[in-house]
């Protein structure tokens, strides 16, 4: 247990250090060091696709390396599938992919590890994890208990979770159950979706066809981590009442791009910097990408504090602009 560099175990690139660094593979790993005593506070890491270190993180970092990949149940429709939180959450989707088990191809190519899925309930391309998601088994820090709970246990909301909240730095996830089905109805109504699967030439497309499309306009528009540190979506599409709505489209010289949920009106984060004047503008070693406006991304040598700073900016000139207040997506620590 020794101090160790974060700067490969985050996806921003950012040089921190961590006190003390321990991998843990295994739930027998992990109870004995919770008997031997966790140096406090601890920090599960994933990833690293959805953190922000702003400064040497004090504590202790525990890795989450847990890999499992187990059918549970199994019929003609269905797998009920147990897999272990340390692995890639783009590998496990590709594996599931070439089984033809359906579900989460509309999540293809979203950063990070399993573990981390049901934190953020990831979601892309009008899928959300919830959808697919049955347990999520964890173990307690403080007390060394394991526990188990179901979707609705998980309080799952847009990108939020238990996790993120009543469980948030007490609750080390290591097995993530899904439902996948084999008779898979696909979800192709966004329209990137439709027109890439036409340059496809694809009529009657499959679960495999869906993943390409998406990986593909995934990788025309996001930044590769490994050449440019970055951590995905980095603000939450904020969703805003009609009144406020209104509002916004009577003070702006155009159409707003929008979408209607159950609780409002869910404007996109991206249009909203980018009509602020901010898409590709950059800040020092930081700023927002050329191709995607809602990416916040490292250029090189960038520390985490830089990195907030430019993303308070953000917040700023959209407020000025919009009045709306984007909320950060990734965790900063």
């Amino acid at each position: 247990m020794t101090s160790k560099s974060l700067k490969e175990f985050n996806t921003f690139g950012v040089d921190v250090n961590a006190k003390a660094f321990i991998e843990i593979d295994s739930i027998a790993r992990l109870k004995e060091e919770i008997t031997k005593g966790i140096s406090k506070p601890y920090f599960v890491l994933g990833g690293g696709s959805n953190i922000l270190f702003t400064k040497d993180y004090e504590g202790t970092v525990l890795k989450n390396n847990v890999k499992e990949f187990t059918i549970l149940r199994e019929n003609k429709k269905m797998v009920h599938l147990a897999v272990g939180a340390g692995n890639d959450w783009h590998e496990t989707v590709m594996k599931c992919v070439e089984k033809g088990w359906g579900g989460i191809e509309n999540l293809s190519l979203i950063p990070g590890s399993v573990g981390a899925a049901p934190i953020q309930n990831i979601g892309a391309y009008g899928c959300e994890l919830e959808q697919v998601l049955l347990a999520v088994s964890y173990i307690n820090l403080e007390t060394g208990e394991e526990h188990k709970i179901g979707r609705d246990d998980c309080q799952f909301g847009y990108r939020d979770s238990i996790f993120k909240n009543e469980l948030k730095g007490k609750a080390f996830i290591y097995r993530v159950e899904l439902k996948l089905n084999k008779e898979p109805k696909l979800n192709t109504k966004y329209g990137d979706i439709k027109a890439k699967l036409k340059d496809f030439g694809v009529k009657e497309p499959s679960i495999a066809d869906v993943s390409r499309a998406i990986i593909e306009i995934r990788q025309s528009k996001l930044p590769d981590p490994k050449e440019l540190g970055n951590s995905g979506s980095f603000f939450k599409n904020p969703v805003v009442s009609r009144q406020q709505f209104r509002e916004v489209q009577a003070s702006y010289d155009g159409e707003v791009r929008h979408f209607k949920v159950p609780d409002g009106i869910k404007i996109p984060a991206g249009w909203l910097i980018e009509q602020a004047g901010l898409k590709g503008k950059k800040y020092g070693n930081t700023g927002m990408h050329a191709k995607q406006a809602l990416v916040l991304v490292n250029y090189g040598g960038a520390t985490g504090t830089e990195l907030i700073e430019t993303a308070k900016e953000v917040q700023k000139q959209v407020f000025d602009t919009f009045g709306i207040m984007l909320e950060m997506e990734v965790n900063v620590w």
